[in-house]
């Protein structure tokens, strides 16, 4: 049965939202309590031009500053742009072509390791006409001749027997121009000017957690950066740490702001943690010309700094995570980095960190140059749910009742959309804090209320509701109704639970701690201002226990039910269809555009016995389905069925219509969609390139294009920096 709703009188004793500039808060708005920090000591100016609206019309902004996405034909960032819009304004391949694409080339990764990785997850780079692209459980860089697939030069850090608690290949590079400004930006950092000696550089931080420095051209470490073109990660990291065995590392690329390589980092999974003494994930700037360490951002804060009290009974000393595991966004115009932060140590009890314990599942803008914060807003307070951000913040230039707003927003695993204004943390529309279920585990003391946006509405489903329990067959709601029997289930947050011999056998969390939402995050079409978003509709039962052979912590994560493979009665999933979904925001009106589920019926959906003789419809995939957007369509895969044993994922990439979900085309791939899609132009040809993989099925990259006849009509347009999107 649902538990009691737990509203109290009690205040919450730490802050949900804090920006720069203002004194203190009287307490009592909890919209505008509180908001310290450092002082705004420069005016911002925020271009917003060219808008084109009318009723019923869509609004169009002109594409500039952070949210432009890739420029110049190239994909210079991980996410297209600084601003991880995923979005290029490219437009050869349009609807009435999309579906003639064929495979220009492929490139196998199965060689770059000790065993072929089937969940290849890297996206390419593409510069000056080469891919940059990382490949291997070793983490090999590969440079990839663009137009037909050739490997250039590969290079590889032998890092032995040191340990790596994300041994994969990794999401991809960063590359780095000296002297280079994005559009719209300034620099930030040591500044040289175009320093002619300095070759453009390529950055990786290998599974064992050393940032190196490649020449661009050679693939050759850089000897003057750091030791030999490399810097251990493992020094200089607030806490001493075994260098070898460590068990922090990162797959997501760094971020470059200016002449700043920022890092981030990510631990093994925190379910059962083997202590509540974990390395801290604190974020770090360094030099991009000499690997010299700028500054660390505490993300646990220490003695004296901000935050510091919301750390109770001196948890900052001992815990850890906190980390920047997926990718970091940059706003170059104004010098900001965006960190969207993880929990601390242990994703399911924090008994052992009470408070409210900033800046864990926060996002945090940094100055870019010197890493001072200059606002955060924490989208959970004391998170024991595994809701990290677990995706890049999205830069969005919107305009909003008519006024321009430089907006950031933050897709969430509970189905949330964070969106507010970038320089400082102000939430475009209001964010309530809404009393949540309360906890009855010992020790264990969770935030009274948690912040829910008014808008936009939630993308996927939240909390569990028995209305919407599988109803294929009689027989089939009833036993998942008998499953359910077996669970504390309620609203969104409703909190973990202890597993009871006579009893419940843990809590069913809807979304689940796979999300919602995931690591390929959106992607952001700034002629519209849609933010497009995969999500899959996954729950989870979290159950825990006390296991002093598995950990010394009070409680972690264990016994209760397993579900079965779907999650639900005779492996098919729990809930109702969709089970995953693609979702059009209109950020400037904060409503949901169209969402249409992400593919058909699974297999072994449409295969069970259970469903002779039903017609399940389109249900859509709960997979991590990765998307693009460009001037003309909307990308989507299926994902790679490897990240939930759900049976799930698959080979087709799919064309939208950006404007109504229509599927335009379907592409059938060589595997499923591992990585995200990424697009260029090379010699007058746009490509489109996903990495793919399966099980038992090797990663490898694969190259779209047209026919040779049709690339060249109609011709293609790219939008040149800072160009307006409204024109032809």
């Amino acid at each position: 049965m649902p538990p009691d709703s737990g509203r109290t009188r009690a205040r919450r004793s730490g802050p949900g939202r804090w920006t720069c500039g203002e004194g203190a808060g009287s307490g009592k708005d909890v919209n505008r309590r509180r908001r310290i920090g450092r002082a705004c000591v420069r005016q911002i100016v925020v271009a917003v031009a060219s808008v084109v609206a009318s009723v019923g019309a869509v609004v169009e902004v002109r594409e500039v500053g952070g949210q432009q996405g890739a420029v110049g034909g190239e994909w210079r960032h991980y996410g297209g742009g600084p601003g991880n819009t995923r979005y290029a304004p490219l437009d050869q391949i349009d609807r009435t072509n999309v579906g003639s694409l064929q495979v220009a080339w492929r490139w196998k990764a199965a060689n770059f390791g000790p065993a072929p990785e089937f969940n290849y997850r890297t996206t390419p780079l593409m510069v000056g006409g080469v891919l940059y692209a990382t490949a291997g459980y070793r983490r090999v860089v590969a440079a990839i001749d663009a137009g037909t697939g050739e490997t250039l030069w590969t290079y590889r850090l032998d890092e032995g027997d040191r340990s790596a608690p994300r041994r994969n290949s990794g999401r991809g590079v960063a590359y780095w121009e000296p002297g280079r400004r994005e559009a719209g930006g300034g620099g930030t950092g040591t500044d040289r000017g175009s320093d002619p000696v300095t070759g453009p550089r390529i950055f990786l931080v290998t599974p064992g957690f050393r940032l190196v420095a490649l020449d661009a051209a050679t693939g050759r470490p850089v000897e003057d950066f750091g030791e030999g073109g490399v810097v251990d990660l493992r020094l200089e990291l607030g806490r001493e740490v075994d260098l070898e065995r460590a068990p922090i590392g990162s797959s997501s690329p760094p971020a470059v702001a200016g002449n700043v390589v920022v890092v981030g980092s990510a631990l093994p999974s925190g379910g059962a943690p083997p202590s509540p003494e974990m390395p801290p994930g604190h974020v770090r700037g360094y030099d991009a010309f000499t690997g010299e360490r700028l500054w660390t951002f505490h993300t646990i804060p220490q003695p004296g700094e901000f935050g510091h009290e919301t750390w109770e009974d001196g948890s900052w000393a001992y815990t850890g995570n906190a980390a920047v595991w997926t990718a970091i966004s940059v706003d170059p115009a104004l010098g900001l980095v965006y960190l969207p932060v993880e929990a601390g140590t242990g994703d399911y009890y924090g008994g052992h960190r009470p408070g409210d314990n900033l800046f864990s599942q926060s996002l945090v803008a940094l100055d870019a140059a010197t890493g001072e914060r200059a606002w955060h807003y924490q989208t959970v307070h004391h998170g024991i749910w595994d809701y990290d951000p677990p995706a890049a913040p999205v830069l969005a230039d919107l305009v909003v009742e008519g006024q321009p707003v430089p907006a950031v927003a933050q897709i969430t695993k509970q189905t949330f959309t964070f969106v507010l204004d970038r320089r400082t943390g102000e939430p475009v529309w209001p964010v309530e804090e809404r009393p949540v279920p309360q906890t009855d585990v010992p020790g264990e003391r969770t935030s009274p209320t948690q912040p829910f946006p008014t808008k936009p509405p939630p993308f996927d489903r939240q909390g569990v509701d028995p209305a919407e329990l599988i109803d294929f067959t009689p027989e089939l709601r009833a036993e998942a109704e008998e499953i359910l029997a077996q669970l504390r289930w309620g609203p969104l947050y409703t909190p973990p639970s202890v597993a009871e011999e006579s009893g419940t056998q843990g809590t069913l969390m809807v979304p689940g701690s796979l999300g919602g939402a995931n690591w390929p995050g959106g992607a952001f079409d700034p002629r519209s201002g849609y933010l497009f978003v995969q999500s899959a509709t996954h729950p989870s039962v979290i159950s825990l226990v006390r296991d002093p052979e598995l950990s010394s912590m009070n409680y972690v994560r264990g016994g209760g039910l397993r579900l079965r493979r779907g999650g639900g009665p005779q492996g098919l999933p729990l809930f109702r269809p969709p089970w995953g979904r693609i979702t059009a925001i209109d950020l400037n009106a904060g409503e949901i555009a169209w969402q249409v589920p992400n593919g058909d019926a699974p297999d072994y959906v449409r295969e069970h016995p259970a469903l002779a003789g039903v017609d399940v419809g389109k249900t859509g995939r709960q997979d991590r389905g990765g998307l693009l957007v460009t001037r003309t369509l909307l990308f989507a895969g299926e994902g790679g069925g490897m990240y939930a044993a759900q049976g799930s994922g698959g080979r087709m990439l799919r064309a939208h219509d950006k404007f109504t979900g229509e599927v335009v085309a379907e592409i059938e791939l060589p595997a499923n969609q591992t990585g995200l899609p990424m697009t260029y132009m090379h010699r007058g040809r746009q490509f489109v390139v996903v990495a793919v993989g399966a099980r038992q099925r090797p990663g490898e990259l694969v190259a779209l294009t047209l026919p040779e006849g049709a690339s060249r009509l109609p011709e293609a347009r790219t939008l040149p920096e800072g160009a307006g999107a409204g024109g032809s």
